[in-house]
C-alpha cells in the first residue's frame, strides 16, 4: 500500500446536470471492467486506496482539489451500480443520507441473501468507523460523509470524510487489511493541512494509554471524583458561593457532573472486555475518550499519541472549467471506448467458454475411427 499526502483544499463549483450523467456512465464503464478483469475484492482494494480513489476523481471530470471529489464520486458510483448486476453495494453517503447506512445495509444485504451475521457486522463496522474517526482521532475535522462499499461475499471498504473549515479530510478503511478497529486500521487518510496536535488513540504509541483507560472504566470510575473534585471535609470555599469547581473542567475538558459521570458508571456496570468494546459504548464520545487519556497521563505517565496520523492528475478538465473545461466530444468518447472494450472482453470469455465445451463434447464423444 503506497502512503503519502494528498492536497484537499477545496473551491467552489456545482456539477453540472450534463457532466453528472456521464460521469454516472464512465464510473459504471471503469466499475465494471475493473471487476471484469480483476474481480470484486480488487476494486474494493482500489476504492480503499485514496490515490487511486483521487485519480479515478480526476477521471470522472474533477481537477485534484475540487469541491465534491469525494462525494460526487461515491454519489455517482452508487447512481451507477447495481447489486443486482455488479454484485456491490453501496450504503449511506453525504450529509442526512449517511443514517441511511445501516438501512442500506439491510436492503442490499438481503439482495445478496447474506445471512444475518454478516449483516449485523457490516452495520457494526459502518458504525465503528465512523466513531473511530470521529472520536478516537480527534482532529477537528467533522464527519459529513460516510460510505460503505460491500460485496456478496460481506468483504467492505469504507470512504467517508470530514470538514474543517475550507479544508477536507478522507478517511480509508478496507475489511482484509483490518486486524483491529482500533490500532492504525486505515488503509490511508488524506488532507492538505498537517495539524500540529491530534489525539490519536488508533496509533501504536497510544497502546499504553487505551489499556489504562480501559482499566479506570473497569476499576470502578467513582474513584476518578478524587482527581477533581475536594474531599467530604467542609472546607472555606463550601461557605463562599462562586468558588467551588464548575461542573465541567475548563482546561481538561472534562465533565465533572452527575450527568457525565452517569456514562461513565454505566459503562463500568457492563465490564467492556477491551478499548474496542468501550468506545462502542453509547455516549462514550471525543470527550469521555479524551479525559480518559489524559487521566491516564496525568495519574499513571501514559501519554497517548498527539502526532497528526494524516498521510495529482488531470484526465477531461475540471466540472468549473479548471484547469480546462470538460470537453464533452472527448468524454463520451472515452465512455464508448470503455463501453466497447468490456462487451468486447465479454464476448470474447463467451466465445472462449464455448470453445472450450465444444473440446468437452468431443472428448466425450470420439469420432469413430474408420481405418
Amino acid at each position: 500500500m503506497r502512503t503519502g499526502t494528498v492536497s484537499l483544499p477545496l473551491h467552489g463549483g456545482k456539477v453540472p446536470p450534463w457532466l453528472f450523467k456521464r460521469m454516472v456512465k464512465l464510473a459504471g464503464g471503469i466499475t465494471e471492467a475493473l471487476i471484469h478483469e480483476y474481480g470484486h475484492d480488487e476494486f474494493l482494494k482500489r476504492v480503499s486506496d485514496p490515490y487511486w480513489f483521487q485519480a479515478l476523481s480526476c477521471v470522472l471530470g474533477f481537477d485534484w482539489h475540487s469541491s465534491g471529489t469525494t462525494t460526487t464520486t461515491c454519489g455517482a458510483l452508487k447512481m451507477a451500480l447495481s447489486p443486482e448486476e455488479h454484485g456491490i453495494a453501496i450504503a449511506g453517503g453525504k450529509g442526512a443520507i449517511s443514517r441511511n447506512a445501516p438501512d442500506d445495509i439491510e436492503k442490499y444485504g438481503d439482495t445478496f441473501s447474506l445471512s444475518s451475521q454478516k449483516i449485523e457486522r457490516l452495520k457494526y463496522s459502518s458504525r465503528i468507523t465512523a466513531k473511530v474517526d470521529n472520536s478516537c482521532i480527534q482532529d477537528g475535522y467533522q464527519l459529513y460523509h460516510h460510505c460503505l462499499f460491500f460485496t456478496e461475499s460481506g468483504s467492505w471498504a469504507v470512504v467517508q470524510q470530514g470538514m474543517n473549515e475550507n479544508f477536507a479530510r478522507r478517511y480509508h478503511w478496507l475489511s482484509d487489511s483490518i486486524t483491529s478497529f482500533i490500532e492504525q486500521p486505515h488503509s490511508g487518510i488524506c488532507c492538505d493541512k498537517i495539524e500540529d496536535r491530534v489525539l490519536d488513540m488508533t496509533a501504536y504509541a497510544s497502546e499504553s494509554s487505551r489499556k489504562i483507560s480501559l482499566d479506570l472504566i473497569k476499576d470502578n470510575p467513582e474513584h476518578l471524583r478524587k482527581f477533581f473534585k475536594p474531599s467530604r471535609q467542609r472546607m472555606l470555599t463550601d461557605f463562599e458561593c462562586g468558588f467551588g469547581l464548575p461542573s465541567h473542567h475548563p482546561v481538561l475538558d472534562i465533565d465533572i457532573s452527575e450527568k457525565g459521570m452517569a456514562v461513565l458508571k454505566k459503562a463500568y456496570e457492563l465490564q467492556p472486555s477491551n478499548y474496542e468494546e468501550l468506545i462502542s459504548l453509547q455516549g462514550i464520545g471525543p470527550k469521555k475518550i479524551r479525559e480518559l487519556a489524559l487521566i491516564s497521563d496525568l495519574v499513571f505517565g501514559t501519554p497517548p499519541s498527539w502526532r497528526d496520523p494524516v498521510k495529482y492528475s488531470f484526465t477531461h478538465g475540471g466540472k468549473d472549467g479548471f484547469p480546462y473545461p470538460v470537453d464533452k466530444e472527448v468524454y463520451d468518447n472515452s465512455i464508448k471506448i470503455l463501453h466497447e472494450s468490456v462487451e468486447s472482453a465479454k464476448l470474447e470469455k463467451k466465445e472462449r467458454y464455448s470453445a472450450i465445451k465444444r473440446l468437452e463434447e468431443y472428448i466425450r464423444f470420439p469420432a469413430c475411427d474408420t481405418r
